[in-house]
């Protein structure tokens, strides 16, 4: 998209040497900073609130192959469907 900003001389200046130093586009160096300034604003202005996880009431388990889940592999193996001793 494209917008019109109007920068003070010396930031250009400085913003323009910068991205050439570090071989980006001025619009990717700009992009970047307003990245960082807007996850800046929202890690302070995030609520503090208790985390809810959904949680399934439904029936069933785990199938036979998985069980008694003794091992990682065990448990691959029946999510992949295949049934080894």
């Amino acid at each position: 998209m494209r917008t019109t900003l109007n920068l003070n001389n010396d930031l250009l200046a400085q913003a323009k040497a910068l991205a050439a130093r570090e071989h980006l586009s001025l619009t990717r160096l700009i992009e970047e900073g307003l990245a960082l300034r807007l996850r800046q604003a929202t890690k302070v202005g995030v609520p503090t609130r208790s985390l809810s996880l959904p949680v399934h009431h439904g029936q069933g388990g785990l199938t036979a192959a998985a069980a008694d889940g003794r091992s990682n592999r065990q448990l691959l193996d029946a999510a992949d469907g295949l049934n080894r001793p």
